[in-house]
């Protein structure tokens, strides 16, 4: 009898890897997605190992440049950010990779998807709207809520001894203190230690970043232009270098924003399902772009448009957030964004320094 084929988001970690075994040996034939948007991976290494685990095809599909432009820039238009700090780094990012894994299930006629998203995050909720908003007929394997899953892997170490059993090579130990979750815009460092409040994060906890201390003591002084509200072109006043195609844009701000100790955030948030989570953030180009963006808008944008706007920015935010990409609501808001964009051209002088 044939199996039933499903399309794993799949990273090469210990969750998914050993997810990976555990659906297959359910009986299904298991196709992994791996999503390239700009973590530091080394992707081939990641396709070998699905297939070495047992995944019958693996598709790793470059989604940077449409991160940048079809998420990224948006939120940027919009001055988005979450509860006074966050700029969305894992919520753009998410709705993207779903969008893409629900395409590959339709190239592979099935509906089936799953994820290793827990049952305490936001992201089994960023990955099922965007699910079931694009495919209705979606079925979705969530491991993390399935309570036979739940019985068999109470902690890492089970987890590791499963992928011992089953000869997954893991390089994760039961010492981890925490997670990361690294994208073009950011990378996060959260739970395990991080989530009590006093303790302060030490420095190899960091690596989109140098600590504003450790900056250089010059500054950096670079142009954004602006068309529409989206930046177009940068150039170093200092070097000449000049950045125009928007990926490219996006990784050289990066740079910068990464030599200068600019990005970093410690907050804690309120996430979707009512926990209350502690993140570390570093968003080194994109906290350039979004301060910049707003000061062009100071000039070009009308006054009244502006305070009205400005209204707007908490709900879609957090409609960003909660995983609502891909709904009417997020249209309707998307759309008044773009006109207030109309006539914000021109062009903002930014100066680095020291996580400024």
């Amino acid at each position: 009898m044939k199996k039933e084929k499903v399309i794993l988001a799949y990273s090469g970690g210990l969750d998914t890897s050993v997810i990976l075994k555990w659906i297959m040996n359910k009986g299904y034939d298991v196709i992994c997605f791996v999503g390239d948007v700009g973590q530091e991976e080394d992707f081939e290494a990641v396709k070998k190992k699905a297939l070495q685990t047992g995944a019958s095809k693996v598709y790793v599909e470059d989604l940077r440049e449409e991160l940048v432009t079809d998420f990224i820039f948006p939120a940027l238009r919009a001055n988005a950010v979450y509860e006074g700090n966050y700029l969305l780094g894992t919520s753009i990012a998410r709705p993207l990779l779903a969008k893409k894994q629900i395409e590959i299930a339709s190239l592979e006629n099935t509906h089936i998807v799953a994820h290793g998203a827990t049952g305490k995050g936001n992201d089994q909720v960023r990955f099922e709207l965007t699910y079931y908003a694009l495919d209705p007929h979606a079925v979705v394997i969530s491991p993390w809520k399935n309570q036979e899953f739940l019985s068999e892997f109470k902690g890492r170490t089970d987890m590791i001894n499963y992928a011992q059993k089953w000869g997954i090579n893991v390089k994760a130990s039961a010492e981890k203190t925490y997670s990361e979750d690294d994208n073009l815009l950011h990378i996060s460092h959260e739970a395990g230690v991080l989530e009590e409040p006093a303790y302060r994060p030490p420095e190899h906890v960091f690596s989109k970043s140098v600590s504003p201390q450790q900056a250089p003591d010059q500054e950096t002084v670079i142009e954004i232009h602006f068309k529409n509200g989206n930046p177009v072109k940068v150039v170093n006043c200092s070097d000449g270098t000049v950045k125009e195609k928007p990926l490219e844009l996006f990784i050289y701000l990066n740079e910068l924003g990464s030599k200068n100790g600019i990005g970093r955030v410690d907050m804690v948030e309120n996430r979707f399902i009512g926990i209350k989570s502690r993140g570390v953030y570093e968003t080194p180009g994109g906290t350039i772009l979004w301060k910049a963006h707003r000061d062009i808008e100071g000039l070009a944008m009308d006054k009244e448009v502006m305070h009205l706007r400005d209204a707007l920015i908490p709900k879609f935010s957090e409609l960003i957030y909660n995983g609502f990409w891909y709904s009417p609501e997020t249209d309707f808001l998307m759309a008044a964004f773009n006109k207030s964009q109309e006539a914000i051209d021109g062009k903002v002088i930014v100066a680095l320094y020291k996580g400024n």
